[in-house]
């Protein structure tokens, strides 16, 4: 099997952008879940899918070691942010549901990287969005008597309209961003 990836990741000097744009996904997220459109959505569903595609377009560009990268930094940050900013309980839940999430979609995108172009963003988006909707509604929200269960539903459902939305802006970004240089191709173990 032939994988992209980066024999070592790219300096967090070059990796600026994507954790920036990770950290304010997630803690617009943090902030939005807070507010419920309905008994089936909270404002959260449509911002937490843009961290998906700043993970794929960085594994794109730097390969996996860099995407991992992005996500602990991402994740480091966006928990302090969150803490201060948002209830205690939804940064915790958002923290754990990040961090699991979006190391498996840099594991399934890496997989399919070398499929047609849309399969590796729409399914590693898909798989990982079904496991933070579940971490993060049950870390969150048990036992608080909110109608959880439905929010979770209605937001899994805004994720997987988000993530084959999300195929627009990253074909148009993934021509600008070619690989960096030092991705090579190799053959995986």
């Amino acid at each position: 099997m032939i994988t992209e990836q980066s024999s070592r990741a790219a300096p967090l000097s070059r990796l600026w952008l994507p954790v920036l744009a990770m950290t304010a996904a997630i803690v617009v997220s943090n902030i939005l879940v807070g507010f419920p459109i309905n008994d089936w959505l909270t404002w959260g569903a449509f911002s937490y899918p843009l961290a998906f595609l700043v993970t794929d377009l960085t594994n794109r560009r730097f390969g996996t070691a860099s995407a991992r990268r992005v996500v602990y930094a991402g994740f480091a940050i966006a928990v302090v942010m969150s803490l201060w900013l948002a209830d205690p309980r939804i940064a915790i839940a958002s923290g754990a549901a990040f961090l699991v999430s979006q190391l498996m979609d840099v594991a399934v995108f890496d997989r399919l990287r070398r499929r047609p172009w849309w399969q590796a963003p729409l399914v590693s988006s898909s798989l990982a969005s079904a496991f933070d909707t579940v971490l993060f509604f049950t870390i969150a929200f048990l036992g608080t008597g909110l109608p959880w269960i439905s929010w979770a539903v209605g937001d899994w459902a805004v994720k997987m309209a988000m993530a084959l939305a999300m195929l627009v802006p990253y074909r148009a970004l993934m021509r600008v961003l070619l690989p960096a240089p030092d991705v090579e191709i190799r053959r995986a173990g």
